[in-house]
């Protein structure tokens, strides 16, 4: 069945199902194409708690979902492929998470929205790539543990010298691979384009960088700007909406590792199937919900710089 033929399939069915269909900015081109909403995790999480339809699918990976099935308990929240994890997420668990808070009485932890829902339970207040520092800065702690990319907690970090910040050894498996070496060549070959990279990467990489952003402030500083030509420091999902705002402007990708495996897992079929059998349904027990729920709702009420 062709591409086209399977979008309609999964438009009709989604409209008789009354559900939303939510994608991530890293998904593949003709799941983006089709879903109603584009975005960053917790965007989509918060369109998913906001809207009127009763079920959610969730192109995505598994934590994504849960942060959805937490804000929104009440609405069937699915996710196409159950497989579709996080490395990150996994490098940390609740368990190891409550050792380190053993370790660290007088310290605040500061989790990434990529991590699982038990995690978040333990969590003091969540953070995103977009207001980390926003939240980290409104912490009344001097000592913070970020938990689990140590990337973002590094550049967190950078930007909170008055804080005591330690961080989880977690990282993305992508942005981590990125290497000055690929920056340096891609800046040689363009050298009239501006470098806009996403803090998950290392810091020597994220020291070259013209604008250091989410993916939503990708969006934004590459419509802003002047520039016409763009090095891109994230997953390679992002040029879909990048080209479709900005078609008089030119992306360039920097390195062939900037492929996400578990982002391109959703193919087509799995939706179509997802929504014929209505599973695989993603929920979150009350106890731990309840928890991870303030730790989200405090960062949420985190004024933005």
């Amino acid at each position: 069945m062709t591409h086209e033929k399977l979008q309609q399939q999964i438009k009709q069915l989604a409209a008789e199902k009354n559900a939303l269909l939510i994608a991530h900015n890293y998904e593949r081109d003709e799941i983006q194409e089709i879903a109603d909403i584009t975005g960053d995790s917790l965007a989509l999480s918060i369109e998913a708690q906001n809207t009127d339809k009763q079920v959610i699918v969730f192109c995505g990976v598994h934590f994504m979902a849960e942060s959805a099935a937490i804000l929104a308990p009440e609405k069937t929240v699915l996710l196409p492929r159950a497989d579709a994890g996080c490395p990150m997420a996994d490098m940390v668990t609740a368990t190891g998470l409550q050792e380190l808070k053993r370790q660290h009485p007088d310290a605040a932890v500061v989790t990434y929205v990529n991590s699982s829902a038990a995690v978040k339970a333990e969590s003091d207040i969540c953070c995103t790539s977009s207001n980390a520092v926003s939240v980290a800065r409104s912490v009344t702690a001097k000592k913070l543990l970020l938990v689990p990319d140590r990337n973002l907690g590094r550049y967190i970090a950078s930007k909170v010298p008055e804080k005591e910040c330690i961080c989880w050894e977690g990282f993305c498996p992508t942005h981590d691979q990125l290497t000055v070496a690929e920056i340096e060549q891609a800046k040689a070959d363009h050298p009239d384009a501006l470098f806009m990279v996403h803090p998950e990467c290392q810091p020597e990489v994220l020291a070259l960088a013209d604008h250091i952003c989410s993916t939503s402030g990708m969006y934004e500083f590459a419509s802003n700007n002047p520039a016409k030509k763009f090095i891109v420091g994230t997953e390679n999902g992002i040029l879909w909406r990048l080209r479709k705002e900005n078609p008089d402007k030119e992306f360039i990708m920097p390195s062939k590792v900037l492929v996400c495996p578990d982002m391109k897992l959703t193919r087509l079929e799995d939706i179509l199937r997802c929504l014929e059998k209505m599973e695989p349904r993603i929920t979150v027990a009350d106890d731990i919900r309840v928890k991870a729920k303030q730790a989200l709702d405090k960062m949420l009420a985190v004024p933005r710089d």
